[in-house]
């Protein structure tokens, strides 16, 4: 597919094929005409998926921290783009201003923005006209035509280019110009610019953000007079001679549509790539002198190997040669709020990014061979030598020096990748035996991007300790983080590796010509059964599907190392023989010539060595190749390559990768059989034309493909590219969480942007409300309805969001059936339809995939992390809240079950289009019968009625209180205590509020209050000691019913009822003696069938009310009949899940207060 970039240069070309005729600047109704086809359709998209959000979460903290904002848009066209942000930050827009020189445009915005009939204002909050000037922006002062004036003294706190600086030339003067008029007042203000089509160059200047939409489209018709309007507006410009003009348009015309690209489901339409770029400046934008006038900069034309980077213009690249120089770096990012990208081996995409600044750290280049015990430290009794390697050395390097001392460290297969790839994981030829590169770290230096220090964590010799280096407190998970996600949290000065002997490797080759797809999955399969999984862990067989002479081949290569030597003639281990035949071949070959022995070196296509080829890469982890649903994929792959040289790599894994616990290192990944390394590859005299592109496209297309199946994905490759989130969220397996955290504390400001994208951690606090309910009982409706409630309740201060947690399904369904997505997400009837396939598909893919269910809530949290309340629908799952609670255990989930009756229902059913009040996305819990289910929600709705009222009402009686400002009273009051009751317990003390001046009285208002049941139908208030006591007797007190006290056997006269108490979570760590002991309470104190509230200071396990619930239920007090009500609740510790397990699901559990911590 073209870009409008490619377009717009054969436009120009056949323009000037044309003749040497007068050009002129498109009228304003020829402008109007040609914007227009890239406002509506799918060029609206764009507005809607990329700038829209990202204009959001970008201006969300600047305006958090004003009352009142100004905003001066350049060029906004005929509507504000800011009259679409939300409610929450239009409020906060007082004063509009605008140089819009389109007439026609300038008329219709002051129109739009200075509305007083039925229709409001976009921006209603401004507390004065706007300001619209019919002219250009400028760099001098403008005191032109246009409602007032603007002069020089004006200040503004946003200054937005949403249609790019397009004839704005110099770029950097402009943003300067720009930069100058923004206000002074603490945290300055942002220019903003949207470019469409590439990356826009500003000669030195640093952003502060940036972010890209490589997937934009435009989709037009295919119509002359359509196209005419098209080609001018990308073009530019008309020929002043009607004749030359009109037939200029008719060659325009043969160019858009030979160019043009066409999908069957719009036969008549014409596609075009529009990639998308936002870039943002702040007032430090102009400070990068300050920089290198103390840090040393890379000679002029340094180049990357990575082909992406290289079209990439940084702000500058710094070379450091010492580590104060990295220090000064950080430091001066830290200042002026910018991030920096850090260039290794060069491989990756993103080490060079638009207006950044990047790190070169190839001055940093020594290898160091450390004789355990040299030093006088020997953290181990294995007495091979650690190998010290600096961040700029690249993997070649490394083998060379170490071989020469007989040792190696297991690193990646080639010999040009650097520290990025031992960071991220490091997959070579003695993964199987000796495990990953990042599992062979032992030690680090790394610069702290929060403070600037130099860190040295876990074993590093004392000579190469820089001066001045400290131990950080949180020294075992910034080692943790450096095995396998280590780019993210510091720029690393050198790791040290532990090492192992050096071998010799014997190198066995064999390529298959196959005739058709059955000889193919026939041949997949065998390697799969009959060679990989047959061999000792000491030896690898990788796998290569390529096209090549006209047919699909499949090349296997098999490496079998060794420390005692080996000849051609002494294979030790060759399972299948008759898989291999006879036309192979042997090598035996040392540490350095392995890396010219890879099939796709020298093998495959004439051998893609020696700079003749680039490629782009992206690598899933799968099991079972030789499936016939795996292998058909693999297949399909490589027969829908772009280009003749793409292929793909199966390397294997297996062995001592998966010894190591997901749990033991960053890299969480560690159930795969095989990499599959999906591999791009065009001729580099290509670079930056279609063919590169169509290739690109290739490798995602076939990564989202194979993704449903995989077990993983390789986070060595992923950058801040949007089409790598989704791998993304598969790269760490089950420590994202953990990751989060550790981003959030050691890159505060996101300095690391560029790396591997983690996700970002939930806020503290968050309400999570899962909708769960029969299909049409209208779960969608109420979503809508509560989280309009939530936005327009301005005085609260937050913002909420529904989303369904179901579209994840329905695009893999979509992707691997053929199913319309955009109709599965919108028209009932089309869902309804493939109701019984899409329940079918998922629990297929959750057979496979028993961890999906977490990953779609995962992602959909991840994907929220700028609000405060987030309503998920189209809920599958039992008991939602216990069973996703630990994921997120700083927020605050609820179940709210929404019921029709059945007449409600049908007619809803019935209503394909019908009003808003049968609207419904997913209705995914089919089965769902209050009465049946072995747990119990949150809240019920019961939505039968119709009109939106009894929604509203029920969200501000029972959503807007978890926003009471007495409930954060009660949350500052519980104070953390570290390394209580032992090092690394963060220890809150729930029970220290009845000892703040009017805590308990507040505690008890609040538990009483909250309370979802009826306080007059409650019998008893029950409690353990001794937290329990102090709250329930104090409520018991005030809602006046009798308290129940529940003791250790033997505290209480006779007769009682008693049962088994295990030792709670803390008492754990406390107490030496942990037998288990009794609770007992008063025999006949409260008569069956009773209703009553068990009081609690805390829910952690759930140990200790499981106990009191046993206890009532041996009183004769169902589960049906009791509520629990804790102060404090620690999600983490799976306490709901422990009781529903144990059958106490039917158990009323609230909790007043939610932590993360202990």
């Amino acid at each position: 597919m073209a870009t409008l970039e490619v377009l717009k240069r054969a436009l120009k070309q056949k323009a000037n094929e044309t003749g040497s005729f007068l050009k002129q600047p498109l009228s304003d109704t020829q402008y109007s005409d040609g914007f227009e086809i890239f406002a509506q359709d799918s060029g609206w998209m764009t507005y809607q998926d990329f700038i829209i959000p990202e204009l959001s979460q970008l201006l969300t903290p600047l305006f958090n921290s004003r009352t009142d904002v100004s905003v001066l848009e350049i060029g906004p066209g005929p509507k504000s783009i800011l009259g679409y942000l939300p409610d929450y930050l239009k409020q906060k827009i007082r004063k509009y201003t605008a140089f819009e020189p389109n007439i026609l445009f300038a008329t219709k915005l002051e129109e739009e923005l200075s509305s007083t009939g039925e229709a409001e204002s976009p921006l209603p909050y401004l507390q004065s006209p706007p300001n619209i000037h019919r002219a250009p922006f400028v760099l001098q002062d403008y005191t032109g035509s246009g409602t007032t004036s603007i002069n020089s003294g004006e200040k503004f706190d946003i200054i937005l280019f949403c249609h790019s600086l397009y004839g704005m030339n110099p770029k950097r003067k402009f943003i300067e110009r720009a930069l100058e008029m923004l206000a002074e007042q603490p945290g300055g203000g942002m220019v903003v610019v949207f470019h469409r089509d590439g990356d826009l160059h500003f000669d030195g200047l640093v952003c502060h953000r940036t972010a890209s939409f490589p997937t934009g489209v435009i989709r037009l018709r295919n119509e002359d007079e359509v196209l005419d309007s098209f080609a001018q507006f990308v073009a530019g410009f008309t020929i002043q001679d009607v004749n030359a003009n009109n037939a200029m348009l008719v060659a325009w015309r043969k160019e858009c549509r030979a160019l043009g690209h066409r999908e069957d489901s719009h036969p008549d339409h014409l596609m075009f790539s529009s990639p998308e770029v936002m870039v943002a400046f702040n007032q430090y934008a102009i400070t990068l002198p300050e920089l290198v006038a103390q840090v040393p900069v890379a000679k002029e034309g340094k180049t990357v190997k990575n082909h992406e980077a290289r079209v990439h213009y940084p702000a500058s690249i710094i070379r450091p040669t010492e580590v104060q120089h990295v220090q000064q770096c950080i430091r001066w990012a830290l200042k002026s709020g910018v991030g920096l990208t850090v260039i290794g081996g060069g491989h990756s995409g993103h080490c060079l990014w638009p207006n950044v600044v990047s790190v070169d750290m190839s001055a940093f280049d020594q290898v160091h061979i450390q004789i355990k015990g040299g030093d006088g430290q020997n953290p181990s009794f294995d007495f091979s030598p650690w190998v010290v390697v600096e961040a700029g050395c690249k993997t070649g390097d490394v083998i060379r020096k170490t071989m020469a001392a007989g040792v190696t460290v297991p690193l990646g297969s080639r010999p040009s990748v650097g520290a990025g790839l031992w960071l991220l994981g490091g997959m070579g030829h003695l993964a199987r035996l000796h495990g990953l590169a990042c599992d062979a770290i032992v030690g680090a230096v790394v610069v702290s991007v929060k403070s600037g220090q130099v860190l040295c964590v876990g074993y590093v010799p004392s000579q190469h300790q820089p001066t001045g280096s400290i131990r950080p407190e949180n020294e075992s998970d910034v080692l943790w983080a450096m095995k396998g996600a280590g780019n993210n949290f510091g720029i690393v000065i050198s790791v040290t590796f532990r090492s192992y002997a050096a071998p010799t490797y014997l190198v066995r080759n064999r390529v298959f010509p196959l005739s058709d797809n059955l000889e193919a999955r026939t041949r997949l399969s065998d390697f799969d059964k009959l060679i990989a999984s047959k061999l000792p862990r000491n030896c690898s067989a990788d796998a290569y599907l390529y096209w090549e002479a006209g047919q699909l081949h499949l090349g296997v290569t098999m490496f079998e190392p060794s420390t005692t030597g080996l000849t051609i003639a002494t294979p030790t281990h060759m399972p299948a023989e008759a898989f291999w035949g006879s036309e192979d071949s042997f090598q035996a070959v040392d540490s350095v010539d392995l890396f010219e022995t890879e099939m796709y070196v020298s093998g495959m296509h004439g051998g893609h060595g020696g700079g003749k080829t680039s490629s782009f890469k992206r690598c899933l982890f799968l099991k079972g190749i030789g499936k016939a649903d795996m292998a058909h994929r693999l297949i399909a792959a490589v027969e829908s390559r772009p280009s003749p040289f793409c292929y793909l790599h199966l390397l294997q894994g297996g062995g001592a990768v998966g010894d190591v616990a997901a749990h033991d290192t960053a890299f969480g990944c560690r159930d795969w059989d095989f990499a599959c390394v999906i591999t791009g590859v065009w001729p580099r005299d290509q670079d930056g034309t279609e063919t590169a592109q169509s290739a690109v496209r290739w490798v995602y297309n076939v990564a989202a493909s194979l993704l449903p199946l995989s077990s993983g994905a390789y986070g060595a490759d992923l950058g801040p590219d949007p089409r790598d989130a989704a791998l993304a969220v598969k790269a760490f397996g089950p420590n994202r969480l953990h990751l989060a955290r550790l981003k959030h504390g050691l890159d505060p400001h996101n300095m690391l942007a560029y790396a591997c994208p983690l996700p970002k951690m939930p806020m503290e606090g968050k309400l999570i409300i899962l909708v769960t309910g029969k299909s049409c009982a209208g779960k969608d409706y109420c979503a809508d309805v509560w989280t309009s409630v939530l936005n327009t309740c301005t005085h609260k201060g937050f913002t909420a969001r529904a989303v369904s947690i179901g579209h994840a399904t329905k695009r893999e369904y979509a992707a691997d059936t053929g199913a319309d997505l955009n109709r599965l997400l919108g028209d009932r009837a089309y869902k309804e339809q493939h109701r019984p396939a899409l329940t079918t598909y998922f629990n297929e893919q959750v057979k496979f995939r028993p961890r999906l269910p977490e990953e779609h809530f995962l992602n959909v949290v991840y994907g929220a992390v700028d609000v405060d309340v987030l309503i998920i629908t189209g809920m599958r799952d039992e008991a939602p809240v216990a069973t996703f609670s630990h994921l997120v255990p700083s927020c605050r989930l609820l179940e709210v079950h929404v019921q029709a009756s059945e007449q409600t229902r049908g007619m809803r059913q019935g209503r394909h289009s019908g009003d808003g009040d049968g609207k419904e996305k997913d209705g995914d819990n089919e089965g769902s019968n209050l009465t049946a289910l072995d747990y119990r929600p949150s809240l019920i709705f019961n939505n039968d009625t119709i009109g939106n009222k009894e929604a509203k009402m029920f969200a501000e009686r029972y959503l807007l209180p978890f926003w009471h400002k007495d409930l954060r009273r009660l949350s500052d009051m519980v104070r953390s205590v570290p390394n209580f009751p032992r090092p690394g317990i963060e220890f809150r003390h729930v029970l220290g509020i009845s000892q703040q001046p009017e805590g308990l009285a507040l505690c008890t208002s609040l538990l009483k209050t909250h309370f979802t049941g009826d306080w007059n139908k409650v019998n008893a208030v029950a409690c353990c000691e001794v937290g329990g006591f102090v709250y329930a007797s104090a409520l018991a007190s005030k809602v006046d019913v009798p308290l129940v006290l529940i003791r250790e056997a033997g505290k209480l006269p006779p007769p009682t009822v008693s049962v088994i108490k295990p030792t709670s979570y803390i008492s754990s760590f406390a107490l030496k003696d942990s037998k288990e002991k009794r609770i007992e309470m008063e025999q006949d104190l409260v008569s069956k069938g009773s209703s009553v509230v068990v009081v609690d200071d805390v829910l952690s396990t759930g140990q200790t009310l499981y106990a009191m619930l046993k206890l009532l239920e041996e009183a004769g007090i169902s589960a049906e009949h009791v509520s629990v009500m804790a102060v404090a609740e620690f999600p983490a510790h799976r306490g709901r899940e422990f009781l529903r397990q144990r059958g106490f699901g039917r158990v009323n559990i609230q909790s007043l207060l939610v932590f993360g911590s202990d």
